[in-house]
């Protein structure tokens, strides 16, 4: 009888199996892992021990019998062929079949998969800037790893909102099935094994939430007896560690454990790095805990020749796609307060808030009014809710202080002019809300509500802001039931994922998407939509950067629009403030036309951070001059080029509702990098 081994054909209880594993037993034969290949067993695996068949028959090679191909064209041998082929392993750092995948192939989406192939276990950082296509990346990688025999267990951890679109084009690109395991799906699962099994072993290849993972312990102990060739986390800048933390977060100790159950780990960031040291070295150590000797000192140079990390911007890569990126269009609209609104910004500059029961004049009070201000900045419906709840905060306390009423009738004043804004029946006297109506309805913007293949997305901050517009947006623009959705962070993970499946879809009638910061985060929004409206500016740069990436990406078939709406204010603090958030999208689009990275402005690295340091801007009184030269200083202590002068400016249109159309100098594209 021929020697067991990998590779071998055999017959085991009337069926044909290839051995892809064999093992010592401890009964004194061996254990057999193989692979069903009989039409019974086909795409089946089991293990069988030696010692227990009754026989073993393994096939000689020498004994094949050929066959006369009768096919038309020969289309069976060929099958064969290429059959056979794909069977074999191979065992090189070559590209054999990702670069076969369903997409517009470009040279640098195979360097993650280049870099990983040439270590001894594939683990990677890739943290190629928004819309550069990390998810086909890490597809790239998967295939080649499952041609290598090393990827039949596969675990993929996302956010909740992206497991739809993940499992989409890991099957429509790569033919690599996914199962996913949203709450009803897991719930499914574990309703149809026995109590004492390990769900994560009932599905070879698997996608999960995060969420999902780290708020159940029972999860811990099934996760800890589980094994898996390859595991991609995806967004991964949520499980590192974060600065200033006495212990690592429910997400931090889950990816520290998930690193340790496969030879294989890929994590896909945009932006993985907070600033912080420790936090940056934590995600190395998932990688390699060797990686980086002193987590709080080191340098790139520590970890550069280990092949741990790729991260490329889209100044790299420009020279490699100038068919498949289209130059997006920004259009600045501005608006004069009006007098309801300028009343409302004089209410919440006399309000005193108090700290403890004291009025205290300072940096602190300062903090509290521009946290009040940002609801404001964002709608008055935002605010108002924001007022009511500090309202009722101080009313609920047992003793109030002197200090305390003068706040709460400075916040009654607030109250009332804030209440005058959002009852007004036609919203008139919100002067950003009536700019966005003019645009959508402008033949200039060229929007049409009724064609399925020019969709919307209109992004705002605050959930209170997003009902509002639903509500108001429904009925203004005359939108039909389901014509407009709201998709922001409080909903469940089935709804989040069935909306964005809904706008990814022609045939939907959904045209107007409205969307928290949760959606700014890796969605594909760009198949049927290149308009894309800031209702409201974040205070981030880094969310700048996430929010315009759902549709100026890799694979946008139009020219992006991208739409700020600006409030112009004539009282002079919010004036100010509301400048320096202009200032914002102009450093934004600095970094998309001849910088690459927004946050070396901010220099921390963590779209949190960049709001507080904003806020300490604000609060600290400092004039938008000001403002604007410490992130000019910044991005050149970080080695990135300032602002360009006058010769070097590209033009930019900026609409003014007095003036009429405005153009304002923007930076011209540097010359790209080769790669």
């Amino acid at each position: 009888m021929l020697a067991f081994a990998p590779g071998a054909r055999v017959v085991i209880r009337d069926e044909e199996w290839l051995i892809r594993r064999v093992d010592p037993s401890t009964d004194g034969g061996w254990l057999l892992t193989c692979d069903g290949v009989s039409e019974l067993v086909r795409g089946r695996d089991a293990l069988f021990l030696t010692e227990l068949e009754d026989q073993i028959e393994v096939l000689d090679p020498a004994e094949t019998r050929l066959v006369a191909d009768d096919s038309p064209t020969y289309t069976a041998s060929l099958l064969y062929l290429e059959s056979m082929r794909r069977r074999s392993v191979a065992n090189d750092e070559r590209i054999h079949l990702g670069h076969r995948g369903v997409m517009n192939l470009v040279p640098y989406q195979l360097d993650p998969a280049l870099q990983a192939l040439r270590q001894p276990r594939s683990r990677i950082l890739i943290a190629d800037a928004v819309g550069l296509g990390k998810t086909l990346e890490a597809g790239v990688l998967a295939t080649e790893l499952i041609q290598r025999g090393r990827g039949k267990r596969i675990l993929v951890v996302t956010q909740k909102a992206m497991l739809t679109q993940f499992q989409k084009e890991w099957w429509s690109r790569f033919s690599i099935p996914l199962v996913r395991l949203d709450s009803v799906g897991l719930a499914r699962v574990r309703n149809r094994i026995p109590a004492n099994h390990n769900p994560f072993n009932y599905f070879d290849r698997s996608i999960i939430s995060i969420d999902t993972l780290k708020s159940n312990l029972e999860y811990r102990n099934y996760l800890e007896n589980a094994w898996w060739d390859i595991i991609v986390i995806d967004e991964c800048h949520n499980v590192a560690a974060r600065a200033g933390e006495s212990g690592l977060s429910r997400r931090a100790r889950l990816a520290k454990l998930l690193a340790t159950r496969s030879d294989t780990l890929m994590l896909l960031s945009a932006t993985p790095h907070d600033g912080s040291a420790r936090s940056f070295a934590s995600l190395m150590s998932l990688l390699d805990p060797t990686a980086i000797s002193d987590p709080d000192h080191y340098t790139p140079e520590d970890f550069r020749s280990k092949g741990l990390v790729i991260r490329r911007f889209k100044k790299d890569i420009r020279d490699q796609v100038s068919a498949d990126f289209q130059e997006r269009e920004t259009t600045c609209l501005r608006e004069k307060a009006s007098a309801l609104e300028e009343a409302a910004y004089r209410a919440l500059l006399e309000v005193r808030f108090t700290q403890g029961g004291q009025h205290k004049a300072g940096r602190q009070q300062e903090l509290q009014r521009i946290g009040m201000q940002k609801a404001l900045f964002s709608s008055p419906k935002a605010a108002l809710e924001s007022t009511q709840r500090r309202i009722a905060l101080l009313q609920g306390k047992h003793s109030v202080s002197d200090d305390e009423r003068t706040e709460a009738l400075g916040l009654d004043e607030l109250r009332l002019a804030l209440q005058a804004l959002v009852d007004d029946p036609s919203a008139k006297s919100f002067s950003r809300y009536q700019k966005l109506l003019e645009l959508l309805r402008s033949t200039s913007f060229g929007w049409a509500k009724d064609d399925a293949n020019d969709r919307l997305v209109i992004f705002s901050e605050r959930i209170e802001t997003l009902n509002w517009l639903r509500e108001r947006l429904a009925a203004d623009l005359q939108l039909k039931p389901k014509q407009l959705e709201v998709l922001h962070g409080g909903m469940a993970d089935t709804e989040q994922q069935a909306l964005v499946e809904r706008f990814g879809r022609l045939d939907d009638p959904l045209r107007v998407l409205v969307c928290s910061d949760v959606a700014s985060e890796g969605l594909n929004l760009h198949y049927f939509c290149h308009r894309l409206v800031h209702f409201d500016l974040p205070w981030s740069l880094m969310t700048f950067q996430q929010r315009n990436g759902r549709v100026d990406r890799y694979g946008q078939k139009h020219r992006p629009h991208i739409v700020y709406l600006f409030t112009e204010a004539v009282t002079e603090k919010i004036r100010g403030d509301l400048r320096i958030l202009e200032i914002l999208e102009q450093k934004d689009e600095q970094a998309n036309f001849n910088l690459g990275d927004p946050s070396a402005f901010l220099n921390v690295y963590d779209p949190d951070k960049e709001v507080e340091k904003v806020s300490d801007y604000m609060a600290g009184g400092m004039t938008p001059e000001q403002v604007e030269a410490a992130l000019d200083h910044a991005a050149a202590a970080k080695g990135q080029a300032a602002m360009p002068t006058k010769a070097r400016m590209k033009r930019i249109t900026c609409w003014n509702c007095s003036a009429g159309a405005m153009q304002r100098p923007m930076p011209r594209p540097s010359r790209p990098a080769t790669v």
